[in-house]
C-alpha cells in the first residue's frame, strides 16, 4: 500500500530522537539542557554554558556509573532516558555538619558527595577544606545557599538519611581544640617518622595545618609562633600540662637541649591524651621531655 507524503513525514518525526546524542565537544542549547538535567539530578557539570567540556564529561560519567550504564561520557537514548526519569534526590536527613566536624556522619556525607560527582577525595571523616568546597558546589548546583553548612535542606537534596552525632572540637575552660587538626597531625607524623624524629618537626606541623585548614605556614620550629596567621590562631596562656589535655593545639619552643634544637627550636600539635604530641613523629611523652625553653601555645579559631 502506498503511503502518502503527509503520513510518511509524521512517521519520520515520530521515529526521530527528541534529544540528540551528545558528547565532549558538543555545544548549543541541547548541551545546556543536559547540564541543567545533570545539576537537577545532583551531578555538577560546572557552568551551565552549553559547552560540553571536561566538567560536563565527568558529570555525565558519574551519572552513568550511578545508574549502572556504560560510563563512556556519550549521552545517547539510555542516558537521556535515565536523566528524564531522575529528579533531584530528596527525602534525606541528618545532623547539622560544618567544617571542623568529624566522625561517621561526615564519612557518610563524603561518600555521598563522591558518588554524586562532587569530589572530596578520601572519605576520612574529617570535614576539612575539600569537603567544605564540595558541599558548597553541591549546594550551588541545587539552588541552595552555598554556605557550606549541611542542614535539613542540603540533606534533603543529598537524598540520604544519616544518624549519629558528629565530633566537635573539645572545650576546656573556654579553650577549644581541634580534633580534625589532631587527627591530621597524627596521620602526617606516622607517614613521616612514625615514632622516631626525623628532625623535620616544622614540616610535619605545617603539613597538618595545611591538610586541615588549607593554609601554609613557613619557618623552623621557633618561627612557627610568629608565622601562624593571627586571624586563624590565638596565643593562649596555658601550661604544657594543661595544653596537652586538649587535642589540636599548636605548641612551639624557642630552644631544646639538642644541637639543632638550640638553633631551630621545636614545634608540635597536641594529641589530647595529656602526654603526647605530633610533629614529624609521634612523641609519646612530650610532658616528660626536658631541656626545652621559650614555650608558647596557640589555639585554632
Amino acid at each position: 500500500m502506498r503511503i502518502s507524503a503527509a503520513p510518511r513525514t509524521a512517521l519520520a518525526a515520530a521515529r526521530a530522537p527528541s534529544q540528540p546524542t551528545l558528547k565532549s565537544g558538543s555545544s548549543g542549547t541541547e548541551v545546556k539542557t543536559l547540564q541543567q538535567a545533570l545539576a537537577k539530578a545532583g551531578f555538577s557539570p560546572g557552568a551551565l554554558d552549553g559547552q560540553f567540556g571536561p566538567k560536563t564529561d565527568a558529570a555525565v560519567k558519574a551519572f552513568q556509573r550511578a545508574k549502572g550504564l556504560v560510563a563512556d561520557g556519550i549521552v545517547g537514548p539510555k542516558t537521556w532516558a535515565q536523566l528524564n526519569a531522575t529528579s533531584a534526590p530528596s527525602g534525606g536527613s541528618g545532623p547539622t555538619l560544618k567544617q571542623g566536624h568529624s566522625g561517621a556522619p561526615v564519612t557518610s556525607l563524603q561518600n555521598r558527595l563522591n558518588q554524586l560527582g562532587f569530589n572530596v577525595g578520601a572519605a576520612d571523616g574529617q570535614f576539612g577544606p575539600k569537603t567544605d568546597a564540595a558541599v558548597k558546589a553541591f549546594q550551588k548546583a541545587n539552588g541552595l545557599g552555598a554556605d557550606g553548612v549541611v542542614g535539613p535542606k542540603t540533606w534533603n537534596k543529598l537524598g540520604i538519611t544519616v544518624s549519629g552525632t558528629p565530633s566537635t572540637p573539645p572545650s576546656t575552660g573556654g579553650v577549644r581544640g581541634s580534633t580534625a587538626l589532631a587527627n591530621n597531625a597524627r596521620a602526617v607524623a606516622l607517614s613521616m617518622g612514625g615514632h622516631s624524629s626525623q628532625g623535620l618537626c616544622a614540616t610535619g606541623v605545617s603539613r597538618a595545618i595545611q591538610r586541615t585548614y588549607g593554609i601554609k605556614v613557613w619557618g623552623d620550629g621557633n618561627d612557627i609562633d610568629n608565622n601562624l596567621p593571627r586571624n586563624k590562631f590565638k596565643q593562649l596562656n596555658l601550661s604544657l600540662a594543661e595544653a596537652l589535655k586538649i587535642p589540636g593545639l599548636v605548641l612551639t619552643w624557642e630552644k631544646t637541649s639538642t644541637r639543632l634544637g638550640s638553633i631551630y627550636g621545636h614545634t608540635a600539635i597536641t594529641s589530647g591524651d595529656g602526654r603526647g604530641s605530633y610533629s614529624d613523629f609521634v612523641e609519646s611523652n612530650t610532658l616528660g621531655a626536658g631541656g626545652r625553653s621559650g614555650f608558647k601555645v596557640f589555639m585554632p579559631l
